[in-house]
């Protein structure tokens, strides 16, 4: 019993989600009406030794999870995980996804011309970016937009209020000096 304890314990640490009677029944190779038997086995254990971990039965299924009297201890470090300050990468990605959203992860790898995929996992963990459905390009990848916390850590009211990538100068004369200057590039003295 104690190694079909120790497995099932293994599974839903795993699995970090719930998971059905039947498919753990199935992986433990015993009948479905012994899962529950193991499970209170495993609770049991939990208790023996004033764990903070917990078995949770959820409808026909079971997770594991922290007892209620940790939630704020727990809140604080994950609200502290996901309020440390971005990295360089962190802030290109996020500022390519801000102004061209939705945006694939390809689109901010092409652009940064660096893998970016863990720097996107990471902002959506942290709850700056999420999943914004299938972008209607070859191969249909995910696309990824900002969320309201993006805007609340910005101090944003909503995406108008990004600053502006680059600035048309409106005054003509100035215009026609850059055009002297683009012309005198193009064409050097001899």
């Amino acid at each position: 019993m104690e190694e079909l304890v120790t497995k099932a314990e293994a599974i839903l640490f795993a699995a970090g989600e719930p998971v059905d009677t039947f498919r753990l029944a199935q992986t433990l190779g015993i009948p479905e009406s012994e899962v529950a038997p193991v499970l209170g086995a495993l609770q049991e254990r939990y208790a023996r030794v004033n764990s903070a971990v917990k078995v949770m039965k959820l409808a026909r299924a079971w997770q594991l999870g922290t007892r209620e009297e940790y939630a704020d201890i727990i809140r604080t470090a994950l609200e502290s995980k996901r309020m440390q300050p971005l990295s360089n990468a962190a802030m290109e990605a996020l500022t390519i996804i801000a102004y061209n959203q939705p945006a694939s992860k390809g689109f901010v790898e092409r652009v940064r011309g660096v893998d970016s995929s863990s720097v996107i996992n990471s902002l959506v963990d942290k709850g700056l970016l999420e999943e914004a459905g299938r972008i209607d390009v070859p191969g249909h990848p995910i696309g990824y937009q900002t969320t309201p916390l993006f805007l609340r850590a910005f101090g944003l009211h909503s995406l108008e209020d990004l600053p502006a990538v680059y600035h048309k100068p409106e005054d003509e004369e100035f215009t026609g000096e850059l055009d002297c200057l683009a012309d005198e590039n193009a064409h050097p003295p001899d």
